[in-house]
């Protein structure tokens, strides 16, 4: 399945598409007049919003919610065939372990994981993606990895790289200042 930039033009007709156009002009043209950082913060949000209507969009797919999705994908991404604590799903996804525990049983019950007791802690539970699952990721490669492509053109790997640095940092910064503020209230 290609993946296409959709716009506005292209769902509507007549003299809605100029009423369209000129409202995504107006839209970027009040945008552009915000400071810069008020800018970037509208950016990252709206960024966010895209995010999460692909992982919805996917989440769909096997039945569950864009949160179980992403619990699916960071066990995908950090699991090397022994399985994962639940602490480490929570740390990366920035969610109470409860959150995880108790999705995870769901997403168990689903036969979508698997949830077992670590061999050297039995209080640690590590959970796996069950072969359906896997499977369901892979026949998914190729979407991701052309829509992947599409949103990720104008970057080189060192560009990105960069950049993703740079957000890191400021992930960081945001994270220390959220704990001031928690001091002040």
């Amino acid at each position: 399945m290609a993946f296409h930039e959709h716009r506005p033009e292209q769902s509507v007709h007549g003299s809605d598409v100029v009423s369209a156009t000129r409202k995504e002009g107006a839209r970027l043209r009040s945008v552009g007049n915000l400071d810069i950082i008020r800018r970037f913060t509208w950016e990252i949000s709206s960024i966010n919003m895209y995010l999460e209507e692909l992982r919805q969009f996917w989440a769909k797919t096997l039945g569950i919610s864009g949160p179980q999705w992403l619990i699916l994908m960071a066990i995908s991404d950090l699991d090397k065939d022994d399985g994962i604590p639940v602490n480490m799903v929570s740390k990366l996804l920035h969610v109470d372990p409860s959150f995880v525990t108790t999705q995870s049983k769901l997403l168990e019950k689903k036969g979508l994981l698997r949830r077992r007791p670590s061999p050297t802690d039995a209080r640690v539970v590590r959970l796996s993606l069950a072969d359906k699952t896997q499977k369901h990721i892979a026949s998914l490669n190729e979407q991701y990895k052309t829509i992947r492509e599409f949103v990720f053109e104008e970057f080189d790997e060192d560009e990105l790289t960069e950049f993703t640095g740079k957000l890191a940092t400021l992930k960081t910064r945001l994270q220390k200042a959220c704990v001031r503020i928690s001091i002040d209230y």
